[in-house]
C-alpha cells in the first residue's frame, strides 16, 4: 500500500512532528530520573512542570489539578474508583449506555461487586435526555460519569446542564473528554466537571500518556500506589517523553481549534454530503448539528461494515466500522443500538474521522471509490433480488 489515506482519527492520530521534536531531548540528552537527588535528573522536573502547564492551559485549568496518567483508560477508571474510595457512604454510579467500554466494562465489575448502576439511554439522535438524568441521580449517587463526546458519532452531551444537576445533589461529575479534546474548546470554568480524562494519541500526541483534571478542593483517592511521583496521586516513575509529547500536543491542539472547526468541519461535510447523495439507501447516525465537527458515521443498508473496510483497504482507505465480531458472531456497535438504529443499517456503518492533516485529495478519492465498493457487495447481498436497493442514486 503506497498511499494511506487516514480518516480514522477518532481511533488514533498522527503524531504532529513538532510533538517528536520535543520529546527528543529528554530521550537523548535529559534522560535522568526526576526523582533522582543529583542535579542531572533534577533538571528533568522542570520539563514536566512546563507539559503540566500546557495541559492545565488547553481546558483552562490549575496546573496542579492535571494528573499525568497512561492513558484515557487510566484516567477514566481513577476517577471513579477515587468518587467511590472517597464516598463509602454512596454506593450508586450513574453513566450512559454509549460510553467507552473503559467506563461500561468498569462499572459493569463494580456492579458485580454490589454497586448499583444506572445507565441513561439516549434517542434516535444519539442525545440525552436531561430529565432523565435528573431523575437518575440519587441521594446516594457517588458519581455520574458522562463522555463530553461520543467516539462513535461525535454527538455532544450536554456537560454543563449535567454540572448543574449533579451540584444541585451533591455527586460528583466525570466527564470523559477524550474525544472532544483539540476539535472543541472546553473550559473547566465554564463547565464545572469535577473530574476530566485526556488522551494523548487523540489530539496528535504519543500513545500510552494522557491526564486526568482533578478539581481542587476535591478528595482524590489514588489508583496506582507507588512512590511520592505526582504528589502522590499516582505513584511509579514518571514517563518524561511521554509527558512532554502530551504538553505539546495541548499547546498545539489550542492553536489549531479554528481549523479544525472551519477547514476540517467543511472537508467532513463535502464528505458527507456526497457519500449520502450518490449512494442510494444511506443514512447518517447522529445528531447532524450536536457533533464533532471531523465525525460522520454513515451506515449503507445492506451491506457489512467490514467487508467495505476490507475493499476500502485495497485503496489504502483508514476508517473504522460500526459493528464489532463477538464471540463468533457479528453484533452493531453497542452505541447504534442504544440508539435504536434498523439492523441493516447498523451493520454497515462506517464511521470517517478526519484532522488537520486530512486533505480535499483524500476527500475526493474516498468520494470516487465508495460508490464502487458498496455496488459490489450489494451484488453479492442477499437482498439482492430487489435490484433498486442496488442502484447508486445518480446526481442531478
Amino acid at each position: 500500500m503506497n498511499t494511506v489515506i487516514y480518516m480514522d482519527n477518532n481511533a488514533t492520530t498522527r503524531v504532529d512532528p513538532l510533538v517528536v521534536k520535543e520529546m527528543l531531548p529528554v530521550l537523548e540528552t535529559w534522560y535522568g530520573n526526576p526523582s533522582s537527588m543529583h542535579g542531572f535528573g533534577g533538571q528533568v522536573e522542570k520539563y514536566i512542570q512546563q507539559a503540566r502547564e500546557k495541559v492545565a492551559g488547553l481546558i483552562q485549568a490549575q496546573p496542579r489539578e492535571i494528573i499525568f496518567t497512561s492513558g484515557g483508560t487510566e484516567s477514566d477508571n481513577a476517577a471513579i474508583l477515587s468518587a467511590l474510595k472517597s464516598q463509602p457512604e454512596k454506593r450508586h454510579i450513574v453513566t450512559t449506555r454509549v460510553e467507552h467500554p473503559a467506563v461500561l466494562n468498569l462499572v459493569k465489575g463494580l456492579e458485580e461487586s454490589g454497586y448499583s448502576v444506572t445507565r441513561l439511554g439516549v434517542d434516535r439522535q444519539g442525545c440525552l435526555d436531561l430529565e432523565e438524568v435528573r431523575r437518575a441521580v440519587r441521594r446516594d449517587t457517588a458519581i455520574v460519569s458522562v463522555m463530553a463526546a461520543n467516539n462513535e458519532t461525535g454527538v455532544l452531551f450536554p456537560l454543563k446542564e449535567i454540572a448543574a444537576i449533579t451540584r444541585e445533589k451533591g455527586a460528583l461529575l466525570h466527564a470523559d473528554a477524550v474525544q472532544i479534546m483539540g476539535k472543541l474548546p472546553f473550559s473547566v470554568q465554564d463547565i464545572p466537571v469535577d473530574f476530566l480524562s485526556l488522551s494523548g494519541h487523540k489530539l496528535h500526541g504519543p500513545k500510552g500518556i494522557g491526564a486526568l483534571y482533578v478539581r481542587k478542593g476535591v478528595r482524590f483517592r489514588p489508583m496506582v500506589i507507588g512512590g511520592h511521583q505526582e504528589k502522590g496521586r499516582r505513584g511509579g516513575t514518571e514517563n518524561i517523553p511521554g509527558i512532554v509529547g502530551l504538553g505539546k500536543a495541548c499547546e498545539l491542539a489550542a492553536l489549531h481549534l479554528d481549523e479544525e472547526n472551519t477547514r476540517v468541519r467543511a472537508l467532513r461535510d463535502r464528505l458527507e454530503k456526497g457519500l449520502l447523495a450518490s449512494i442510494a439507501h444511506t443514512r447518517l447516525n447522529g445528531d447532524k448539528d450536536n457533533r464533532l465537527p471531523n465525525t460522520t458515521s454513515i451506515a449503507f443498508e445492506f451491506v457489512e461494515g467490514e467487508a467495505i473496510l476490507l475493499l476500502m483497504n485495497e485503496f489504502g482507505i483508514c476508517a473504522s466500522s460500526g459493528s464489532a465480531c463477538t464471540s463468533g458472531s457479528l453484533e452493531p456497535s453497542h452505541v447504534l443500538r442504544a440508539m435504536g438504529v434498523p439492523f441493516t443499517y447498523a451493520h454497515g456503518s462506517i464511521r470517517f474521522s478526519l484532522s488537520r492533516y486530512t486533505t480535499e485529495d483524500e476527500v475526493d478519492t474516498v468520494l470516487r471509490e465508495t460508490p464502487g465498493i458498496i455496488e459490489k457487495l450489494r451484488i453479492l447481498s442477499p437482498f439482492k433480488e430487489d435490484a433498486s436497493v442496488c442502484a447508486p442514486r445518480v446526481n442531478a
